[in-house]
C-alpha cells in the first residue's frame, strides 16, 4: 500500500523551511521544539522530548528512572525486542511477566509474582492500540517503589479510565516510525510531567550537554565570547547522540497537525473489524475495555479454528481481496538473540546464568501462533470496505 497520502498536509512547506534555514540539527533549529510541544499538547503532558527512534526513548527513561546493574524489569514477552534490548543496554536483567489472553497486554497480577528485592521498574506495553492495565500497574508499584516506562509506540491517542494514558506512568514512550499513527520516517517521542525526567531524557539524547532544560534542546544559549573560549566545559552526564533530526521533527509536526484524523480513521476502520470478526465463532478480537480508547495501530484478533490453519485462512483471504494479515512478533524469548544467548556476551557475569522458563508463561504461549494483525493504516474507513469486505466474505467461507 502507497503511504504518499499520508504526507499531504504542511509537511513539505516545514522540511522546505528547515532546509532554507540551514539549521538541521535539533541543537539549532526549532522544528524539534515545535513538534514537542505539539504533541505533548495533544497527548495532555506537560513535557516531550524526541528521540532517532522509539526504541532508543525507551533506554533514555531507563537511564533517566536510573535503572542499572543488576536491576530488574518486568516486561511481557509478547511486544517487540526492543525492550529486551534496551534493558540489557543498561545492564538490568529482563524479566518476563504472562500476558492476558483477551486484551494481549501484561497481566498486573503476573506481575506482581515477579517481583523481587531487585525489581526496580515495570515496563508495560500497550500493545495494538489498546492501554495496558495502568491503575492496576501503577498501585502495584507504589506498593513496592517502583517506577514505571509505559511503552505506548502503537498507542498514540490511548486512553485509560477515560484519561489520556500519558496521565499515569513516570514516562510514556511513543514511536513515530513509518507505521505509526504519527510518522516521521523513523522517531520517537516522550512524554512527562516530571521536568527532571524530561531533561534527564533530553540529555541522554544528546551527550549530555549541561545546557540543555526539560523545554530545550539548544546547546547555543551562552554567549559566544564563553561558548567559543577553549576553558568552556560542555557535557556534565553520561549519554548517547540519539537527536531526532530537524526535517524529521518538520515532519512530525505537520503529522501532529493532523492527529486527529490519524487517530480517529484507524479508530474506525479498527472497530469495523472488530464488529465483522465478534460474528465469528473462531475469532476473539482484541478485548473492548470501557474507558480506554483502542486506537488500532493494527486490529488484532485470536483465530482459533481447528480445522483450518493459520495461513489457509491468510491465503483465502489474500485471494478474496484482501492486503495483509501479519502474525505475532515471536516470544521474545524465542527470538535466535535470546534463545542462543548471544545477548550474554554484553555482561557475561550478569547474564549467564540467566534462563526463561517458557511454561511460566502460558498465555503468551498459547496466543502468540493464534495472533492475526490486520493493518489499518489506510486514508479513509471508505478506502479500507474492500479489506473488511474481504475479511468478511473470509469468514463466511470457513463457518
Amino acid at each position: 500500500m502507497n503511504n504518499q497520502w499520508r504526507f499531504t498536509g504542511n509537511e513539505l512547506k516545514y522540511v522546505s523551511d528547515v532546509i532554507a534555514s540551514g539549521e538541521g540539527s535539533s541543537t539549532s533549529g526549532n522544528y524539534n521544539s515545535l513538534f514537542e510541544q505539539a504533541f505533548a499538547k495533544k497527548c495532555g503532558a506537560k513535557y516531550a522530548v524526541t528521540f532517532n527512534s522509539g526504541t532508543s526513548t525507551l533506554h533514555a527513561a531507563l537511564h533517566a528512572l536510573e535503572v542499572g546493574y543488576g536491576d530488574e524489569v518486568i516486561m511481557p514477552p509478547v511486544t517487540v525486542i526492543s525492550n529486551f534490548d534496551v534493558t540489557i543496554a543498561a545492564n538490568a536483567i529482563p524479566v518476563f511477566a504472562d500476558v492476558d489472553p483477551e486484551t494481549f497486554n501484561i497481566c498486573p497480577k503476573d506481575i506482581e509474582k515477579r517481583i523481587t528485592p531487585k525489581t526496580k521498574a515495570i515496563m508495560p506495553v500497550s500493545v495494538y492500540g489498546l492501554s495496558c492495565d495502568l491503575g492496576p500497574i501503577m498501585e502495584i508499584a507504589k506498593k513496592h517503589n517502583l517506577v514505571v516506562i509505559n511503552d505506548a509506540a502503537e498507542a498514540h491517542g490511548a486512553t485509560y479510565q477515560n484519561k489520556p494514558i500519558s496521565d499515569y506512568a513516570n514516562i510514556t514512550s511513543y514511536s513515530t516510525e513509518n507505521s505509526k499513527h504519527i510518522a516521521t520516517g523513523d522517531g520517537g517521542i516522550i512524554t512527562t510531567n516530571d521536568p527532571e525526567m524530561a531533561k534527564r531524557c533530553r540529555k541522554f539524547a544528546s551527550l549530555g550537554y549541561h545546557a540543555m532544560t526539560a523545554d530545550s534542546g539548544k546547546v547555543r544559549l551562552i554567549a559566544k565570547d564563553e561558548l567559543q573560549d577553549p576553558t568552556y566545559k560542555r557535557h556534565d552526564s553520561f549519554a548517547y547522540n540519539y537527536r531526532m533530526p530537524e526535517v524529521a521533527a518538520a515532519i512530525g509536526l505537520a503529522q501532529t497537525e493532523r492527529y486527529e484524523n490519524f487517530v480517529d480513521t484507524r479508530e474506525s476502520i479498527g472497530l469495523a473489524m472488530h464488529d465483522v470478526v465478534s460474528t465469528s465463532n473462531f475469532m476473539i478480537p482484541q478485548k473492548k475495555i470501557e474507558g480506554s480508547r483502542n486506537t488500532y495501530w493494527t486490529f488484532a484478533t485470536r483465530f482459533t479454528h481447528t480445522e483450518v490453519t493459520w495461513q489457509e485462512f491468510r491465503k483465502k483471504f489474500m485471494e478474496n481481496g484482501g492486503e495483509s494479515i501479519y502474525g505475532c512478533w515471536a516470544l521474545t524469548y524465542d527470538e535466535p538473540v535470546v534463545a542462543n544467548g548471544q545477548y550474554k556476551y554484553h555482561n557475561p557475569p550478569l547474564y549467564n546464568s540467566l534462563e526463561y522458563d517458557r511454561a511460566s508463561y502460558p498465555n503468551a504461549e498459547i496466543i502468540q501462533p493464534q495472533l492475526m494483525l490486520f493493518p489499518v493504516n489506510y486514508p479513509s474507513l471508505n478506502d479500507a470496505k474492500p479489506v473488511i469486505e474481504a475479511l468478511e466474505k473470509t469468514l463466511r467461507h470457513y463457518e
